[in-house]
């Protein structure tokens, strides 16, 4: 990461020649400094990637601007679908758990130590386990009970509470309830998973059972974005943990912790940084 002030534009348009060449002359035409750049062509698809990271003060107007000018001089010649962020604006992330409690440490010790530099403006839970673990951290805690009879205002309370934090990214860190399509819908490429299996094997309920029960060599965990489909959306992120016919569901569960942890940190980050670009149910992801 810079410690300079930076801007980082992402996008993806049809495939043709003279892409960099407009975008990368549009930015050294206005005096702009590209300190990092990545592309990549989808042959298959015809589609392509990129992102760029500039030097903000190199730039003589503000962001503005810049996505004015950019938008009519490049991005609408060019058909491509873009946004562009502003390092020096902080994201902010709403965290959602249940009764498991190793994503929700990893993250908190992440963004205490300002590893993960975002903004935390509350944590939303099924149940009350967790609020003093939260509040000692100076965390807002929303208890909002999830059951079979209160689903869709238990969503909708969540929802409204995401809204009036100004939240821009939901994290599920070990959440056990199924979000509803609607609310999958309205925060479509906003909300990341920890799924605690290597999707797309062993979805659903009780992965590590699952995965013993198949008699596998290795388990892993898949950081994904949420849609109405479980556990099916863009993988962002994926690793694993060799294990053999002697490990317990209980071993593979303390094992897939560790797992679970990185992968979610490390999918949240590339995330957070603009270095995913989803296309139809994958993902483009610039390390």
């Amino acid at each position: 990461m810079h410690s300079d002030r930076f801007y980082t534009l992402s996008a993806s348009c049809p495939d043709q020649v003279g892409i960099i060449a407009r975008v990368s002359g549009f930015i050294a035409g206005n005096g702009g400094w590209i300190l990092e750049s990545s592309f990549h062509s989808d042959v298959l698809t015809s589609r392509y990637f990129m992102r760029i990271e500039i030097k903000a003060d190199s730039l003589p107007f503000l962001l503005a601007e810049f996505r004015e000018r950019f938008r009519s001089e490049v991005a609408e010649p060019l058909s491509m679908t873009w946004q562009i962020n502003d390092s020096a604006v902080k994201k902010r992330v709403v965290v959602l758990v249940s009764k498991q409690e190793h994503c929700l440490y990893d993250l908190l010790a992440r963004w205490q130590a300002k590893e993960l530099d975002i903004e935390i403006p509350c944590v939303i839970s099924n149940h009350d386990t967790f609020r003093g673990f939260v509040e000692w951290h100076g965390i807002p805690f929303h208890h909002v009970p999830v059951t079979a009879d209160n689903k869709a205002g238990a969503y909708a309370e969540m929802q409204r509470i995401f809204d009036d934090v100004r939240g821009d990214t939901m994290v599920l860190a070990r959440y056990m309830q199924i979000l509803s399509p609607e609310l999958c819908d309205a925060l479509a490429g906003r909300i990341i998973n920890i799924h605690h299996s290597f999707l797309p094997s062993f979805a659903g309920a009780k992965p590590y059972h699952q995965a013993y029960t198949r008699g596998v060599k290795l388990i892993g965990a898949t950081c994904h974005y949420v849609t109405s489909e479980l556990d099916a959306g863009p993988i962002i992120e994926q690793d694993v943990i060799r294990i053999d016919h002697s490990d317990s569901p209980e071993d593979m569960v303390r094992y897939g912790k560790d797992i679970e942890k990185t992968v979610l940190a490390r999918g949240l980050r590339y995330h957070l940084e603009d270095r995913v670009l989803v296309h139809g149910n994958k993902t483009v992801v610039f390390r």
